[in-house]
């Protein structure tokens, strides 16, 4: 078998048309001449003409632009192509994209006798790929085919063709690939005969920008002979697609009196057409302002930035004077580097200017003046100032200072958050009979500071004037509260102390009568014209009405005025503890099992309502029991308990123990109380202390039984 000569794959590119002039019949946008082929030279020189293109729009090529495949070469605006530098390998082939807004198009280099190198079109026209596949020793070399987008009818059409010279008989062109056998399917196909590449319907760069295919051939069974090679499907990008702001609302912020040129926000409007062309090149401008006051054109946009910022001087932008402190500007973004071609967009842009503190506040009078009744406190006055200032801001609202006539601190003011007045208040009651007027210096400032032009003045000041009205005040007493010390239990009528109330109204020149308004146990009484405060009953310092031995009356003065005053004093009397309680025992009932081994009964507690050392440590006996025949035993454990024991086991039956303690007080008490002691039968777990049918000894009764048992012995 004789070698195979290398495959060629020549793709013919297909001619392109942007915005053909409907009107110019005669003339054809693009390259005259759309294949060149070129001998490859010992080295490319350096600014040396390789050839000449020539390319027309019909539109008079304005800002025609070139593009070559390899950065080794650039194309002048003569269409003349040229080396930027000397070199010798370039490759096989070389592209040139010539570009203007109206048309665009592609020419093919073929380099005879050129060497392949690493690189394709588009990492000249920047279109997004993978790194490309590595070439190999083969026969087969493909070139990328360049389709527009949003191509009409008539489908399918050609848009290349792969040649192939030295194609054994039968055999056949396949080609694969997302676009084809993969989804979205079926939009490339070739003829398995011919090599003809073929699209089937309208594409959207938008949507897919590239496709990777594989070309490979295959004999009559279906097995590859040769490849499969990368063939890339390049979808050129046409002007479909309008400017959008997206990333809206658009407010922006600039203070008042800014300078010329400040910037305010920047506008920036998103465009899905190839960012490489003109066709997402946008450029912005101003469409409308509202409102056109005091200038139709207050701000200025970047074209190319889309950069918003102020254009008339600072005085213009003051907000004071302004109609309205916000402006609505409708921007406009138009790709095609803003020619009339181009497509465009619009969003609203909202600027506000914002206040700065240029006006100090001013009180709306110099003088204000004030009444208030003595001994009242609130509210007295309301401050109004006035600033020009935003009412939003710390630029307008007021902060308040009483800087004279205020020693006592007897007065505050606080501002008013809705209205911005100053609320002057009196915290502590005045006294008509110390000072009947008083004379207030206040003043305002806002909570941001002024601009530094910008001072506060004379009307930033007020003076208030404060005339304090006489009342008829209740009689006060001293000391209140009043305190005296007493036994209880001191005889009924004794004298505990003589209340003292004074008038406040030193000037009336009144007289004061006393009486009794609270006493929870009725135990005082009060002279109502001198004041002096006796007994009426036993004190007890255990009574309920006394808390922590204190015990709590409240007595009024009244005054002789009209209508008459009420004053309220406060009487606490501590009572000393004499020993008037007797100690009592707990518990007071008990069981026993009456074969109990262990004959301990209870351990008996003693509490006593009366203070240390009336209480413990106590003494605990058992009443009336004689010695030779006791029973019952009873041993101290320490100063408040005492162990009731049994010394004999006893028959089922109750039993009443009379238990004797006493406490330690000088002299000491005594009290007797009854233990109630049950004796139950405690058989197989289980405890019965019914009484029923045993006979009930009371101790005299049981010491007879006893007496009688040992008689008949």
């Amino acid at each position: 078998m004789q070698p195979r000569t290398p495959l060629v794959l020549c793709v013919l590119l297909s001619q392109v048309l942007l915005l053909t002039s409907a009107e110019d019949l005669d003339c054809t946008p693009g390259f005259q001449q759309k294949v060149f082929h070129i001998n490859q030279p010992a080295e490319f020189i350096e600014d040396q003409s390789i050839l000449n293109l020539t390319f027309s729009d019909c539109k008079g090529n304005d800002k025609l632009r070139y593009e070559v495949s390899s950065p080794y070469f650039k194309v002048n605006s003569d269409g003349s192509l040229v080396a930027l530098r000397n070199i010798t390998a370039v490759g096989r082939t070389l592209f040139v994209h010539a570009r203007t807004p109206h048309a665009e198009d592609m020419a093919e280099l073929v380099i005879v006798g050129g060497k392949d190198v690493q690189g394709s079109l588009q990492d000249i026209f920047k279109f997004a790929r993978t790194s490309p596949v590595p070439r190999q020793r083969r026969s087969i070399v493909v070139s990328p085919i360049l389709i527009p987008e949003n191509q009409r009818q008539p489908f399918p059409r050609d848009v290349g063709k792969v040649v192939d010279s030295d194609r054994p008989e039968r055999s056949k062109f396949r080609l694969t690939g997302k676009g084809v056998d993969q989804e979205p399917k079926g939009i490339f196909r070739i003829n398995e005969n011919t090599g003809s590449v073929s699209v089937t319907r309208t594409l959207d760069r938008e949507v897919i920008a590239i496709y990777q295919l594989f070309v490979e051939t295959t004999d009559a069974n279906g097995k590859t002979l040769e490849g499969p090679v990368p063939l890339e499907v390049i979808v050129i990008d046409q002007n479909d697609n309008r400017p959008i702001f997206r990333e809206g609302p658009y407010i922006g912020h600039v203070m008042e009196g800014s300078p010329t040129g400040t910037t305010v926000m920047r506008m920036t409007a998103f465009d899905a057409d190839d960012p490489a062309t003109d066709n997402a090149l946008l450029r912005y401008n101003i469409r409308q302002q509202t409102p056109d006051k005091p200038s139709p054109n207050m701000f200025y946009i970047d074209p190319e930035k889309g950069d918003i910022v102020t254009v008339v001087s600072p005085a213009l932008l003051d907000r004071e004077t302004l109609e309205n402190p916000k402006y609505e500007l409708i921007i406009e973004a138009q790709d095609m580097a803003g020619l009339d071609v181009g497509l465009t967009g619009t969003a609203t842009a909202t600027i506000m200017i914002d206040d700065k503190n240029d006006h100090s506040p001013k009180f709306t009078k110099k003088e204000f003046q004030a009444t208030v009744e003595e001994g009242a406190v609130g509210v007295i006055v309301n401050l109004t100032v006035e600033d020009k200032d935003d009412p939003t801001t710390g630029a307008w609202r007021a902060a308040y200072t009483i800087i004279n006539g205020n020693p006592g601190q007897s007065f505050e003011i606080h501002t008013n958050a809705q209205t911005n007045e100053g609320m002057l208040s009196v915290v502590k009651p005045l006294d008509y009979e110390i000072s009947a007027f008083h004379t207030l210096l206040i003043k305002v400032e806002n909570e941001d500071p002024l601009v530094p032009d910008v001072s506060y003045g004379p009307s930033s000041t007020a003076t208030v004037h404060i005339t304090v009205l006489d009342v008829n005040e209740g009689p006060v007493f001293y000391p209140d509260p009043m305190m005296v010390t007493r036994q209880e239990n001191i005889s009924v009528g004794s004298v505990l102390l003589t209340v003292n109330a004074t008038d406040p109204d030193s000037l009336q020149h009144q007289t004061i009568r006393y009486s009794v308004y609270k006493d929870p146990a009725g135990w005082l009484n009060i002279n109502p014209i001198n004041g002096t405060v006796d007994t009426t009953a036993v004190l007890d310092r255990e009574s309920p009405f006394v808390h922590n031995s204190v015990y709590t009356a409240l007595f009024l003065a009244i005054d002789s005025g009209n209508p008459p005053a009420t004053g309220t004093g406060t009487l606490l009397i501590t009572l000393e503890d004499v020993n008037d309680n007797a100690p009592f025992i707990y518990p007071t009932v008990a069981e026993v099992c009456d074969d109990a081994k262990n004959l301990s009964v209870v351990i008996l507690g003693a509490s006593d309502k009366d203070l240390h050392p009336n209480t413990d440590p106590f003494k605990f006996e058992i009443h009336k029991q004689t010695v030779p025949d006791k029973v019952w035993k009873i041993s101290k454990i320490n100063n408040t308990h005492a162990l009731v024991s049994l010394l004999q086991n006893l028959n089922k039956a109750n039993y009443n123990l009379p238990i004797m303690v006493t406490d330690s007080g000088k002299p000491p008490m005594t009290n007797i109380t009854d233990l109630r002691v049950q004796v139950c039968s405690c058989r197989n777990s289980k405890v019965d202390c019914n009484a029923a049918g045993a006979l009930r000894f009371s101790l005299p009764s049981l010491l007879l039984l006893s007496l009688f048992s040992l008689a008949c012995l």
